[in-house]
């Protein structure tokens, strides 16, 4: 089997997806550590606000990000591709 050409728009699709999850982990992991460190910023005195904010908003636009960036760099990559297979001929993929 050879690959010799990829659909870019529906592969961007896809893993503009796959991106948005990756954003969602992500922003739980900025949001924990949001959380964290809101709680110490709180027992020094400091705005605790601040932290848990910051943890929150990544919730919300870190797959967003993600999700925007994954899709444009791959709707240009498999543009690349797509040319260079046109030169190269693609890549072969064995499957049993």
């Amino acid at each position: 089997m050879v690959i010799r050409r990829v659909e870019p728009l529906a592969a961007a699709k896809v893993l503009a997806l796959v991106y948005v999850a990756f954003g969602l982990i992500m922003g739980v992991i900025f949001a924990v550590f949001g959380s964290l460190l809101g709680g110490l910023m709180g027992q020094s005195g400091g705005r605790v606000g601040l932290g848990a904010g910051f943890g929150v908003m990544s919730i919300i636009f870190m797959p967003i990000l993600y999700g925007c960036v994954g899709f444009v760099m791959t709707l240009i990559g498999d543009v690349i591709y797509n040319w260079a297979a046109s030169i190269a001929g693609g890549i072969q993929i064995q499957t049993d």
